[in-house]
């Protein structure tokens, strides 16, 4: 699937060319290939202590950062190779040396039979270089700005998605779409999941990044290679960073705060790309440091393992397969979330939290958030809150166990106390006739208690926290409803909460209604 289409210079380049080939300097684009959207910050990244921030526009094109490339990789492996004991760090040092000696001699070469590199561009070449070998290539200066949130790729077309301004489309990443799936399986390699890789017998490729982000892959059963990469810009947030950002109101932290320590099971429902994982993770930070919490993830999102304030936790993650099937029709290799539920069940652990429901493992997540001691926790794509219990309950039948539909929504209701949902407003494309610029809005609409089991056999449920309109006063955002049963009260208050809160503040902690350009 190499995309064929010529990428010859420009008519009027062709004997600077030539002078180059002549010289043994291999053939420039003598174009500036800069990003049509240049990032707003580059953090200073691990290990390259010669990167400046800010945007770099590169002199040369694809080719040379390979022969570039090649070169450095050569003497790299070739030190390597003497030395076996050779850390990650110490060969990514040794290869920034390696990178500053090949890209000197280069761009001498360069300036004799070209033109001489400002040293700007002599850095923005070296870090080019180091950001193919060690890093994600072309994609880094994305990956590094953290305003991005997504990063869409059809071949050579990309489209990035900001968290606070329109989207914009950036220039390609890779010079053919052979290139672009060689470069999705060196960011595989790179991440330690050398299983994992995107071929003709594995046309599908779901991986993390080292940054957090999610990468989706698909090629072969797509006309050109698609790429999905989303981002999560923080890891360590908590309640109170999410108030902060008005994802929600000090009254609905302090509700949600009581509802981990009192040990209700919970699922985050939302569409996509709305800010579940980020409300799980930091309701999951707010578990007691002494308990030993289970996560169960396609794909490690949460990073609750690496967080030195959270709790215990034993971390399990999907394998994709080697494209291979057994005798028995099996995909060789593969574990999915419900093969590794029963061992993770076996770690002697007082809460678990799945990252996404999405199949056959909703049945043994209920039935633990059932037989346990409760405070267990997941996400769950669905459109409002009382469709995440048809989601659910179709999710169950689909396991192919047997399941009923009474029995499934039986499960449901018995195993659930809350529902909490996340709701997304994008007016980036907007403009207020005040000339305000619109933005995105997330935040939590409801949150809804499951009660039991009601009519027709389905849960029952009540609005606990849910948008409110008087007196010409609109508000989208979650505000107290004061519907709630008296023994999960009860247990809230056990737990902390100041039970006037559901009571006294028909606005919550609001103290203004949510500006938008647009009506809610």
């Amino acid at each position: 699937m190499t995309d064929t289409r010529p990428q010859t210079p420009a008519p009027d380049l062709q004997a600077l060319f030539s002078r180059a080939l002549e010289d043994s300097v291999p053939a420039p684009l003598l174009r500036p290939v800069a990003s049509r959207v240049s990032p707003a910050h580059i953090p200073q990244p691990p290990l390259a202590a010669q990167r400046a921030s800010g945007p770099a526009i590169l002199p040369v094109g694809h080719e040379v950062l390979a022969e570039l490339r090649s070169r450095a990789s050569v003497r790299i492996g070739e030190a390597v190779g003497a030395d076996a004991s050779m850390s990650e760090q110490d060969r990514r040092q040794h290869g920034q040396a390696v990178i500053t000696q090949v890209v000197s001699a280069w761009a001498t070469k360069y300036a004799a039979s070209v033109r001489e590199l400002s040293a700007e561009e002599e850095r923005a070449v070296r870090e080019a270089v180091f950001d193919e070998l060690f890093r994600a290539g072309r994609l880094q200066p994305l990956l590094d700005d953290l305003n991005v949130e997504n990063i869409i790729i059809y071949g050579d077309q990309i489209r990035v998605d900001y968290a606070d301004r329109p989207s914009r489309t950036w220039d390609p990443v890779a010079p053919t779409d052979r290139d672009l799936i060689n470069l999705v399986n060196h960011l595989a390699r790179m991440q330690g999941q050398g299983e994992r890789a995107l071929t003709p017998a594995t046309p599908n490729l779901n991986m993390r990044l080292a940054d957090g982000s999610r990468l989706a892959a698909s090629a072969w059963i797509t006309p050109r290679p698609s790429i999905v990469i989303r981002r999560h810009r923080t890891r360590e947030q908590s309640l109170d960073d999410l108030v902060r950002w008005g994802t929600i109101d000090s009254t609905l932290a302090a509700f949600l705060r009581a509802a981990v320590k009192g040990r209700k099971n919970v699922i985050v429902v939302g569409s996509q790309g709305v800010g579940k994982t980020s409300l799980l993770r930091a309701m999951a930070r707010e578990i007691p440091r002494n308990e030993r919490v289970g996560t169960l993830e396609s794909e490690y999102e949460l990073y609750l393992h690496e967080d030195p304030e959270g709790p215990e936790v034993v971390a399990y993650e999907g394998r994709e397969s080697n494209g291979e099937r057994g005798a028995d029709g099996k995909l060789q290799g593969e574990l999915t979330l419900s093969d590794l539920f029963p061992q993770l069940l076996r770690m002697s652990l007082r809460r678990v939290i799945v990252g996404e429901v999405r199949s056959k493992e909703v049945v043994p997540m209920l039935h633990a958030m059932n037989e346990g001691e409760g405070g267990s926790m997941a996400t769950l794509h669905a459109r409002s809150p009382q469709l995440s219990i048809e989601r659910l309950a179709t999710l169950c039948l689909e396991a192919g166990i047997g399941m009923t539909e009474s029995l499934a929504y039986r499960l449901i209701a018995q195993a659930l106390d809350l529902i909490v949902y996340v709701r997304l407003v994008d007016e980036t494309e907007l403009v207020a006739p005040d000339g305000r610029t619109g933005r995105k809005h997330r935040f939590v609409s409801h949150v809804m208690e499951i009660t039991g089991i009601g009519e027709g056999g389905r849960p029952s449920c009540q609005m606990v926290f849910a948008p409110r309109e008087h007196n010409g006063r609109r508000e989208p955002r979650a505000v107290p409803h004061g519907n709630i049963s008296q023994a999960c009260l009860d247990d809230l208050v056990r737990a902390g909460l100041d039970r006037s809160i559901l009571h006294n503040r028909p606005w919550g902690s609001w103290g203004a209604p949510l500006e938008t350009v647009m009506p809610v």
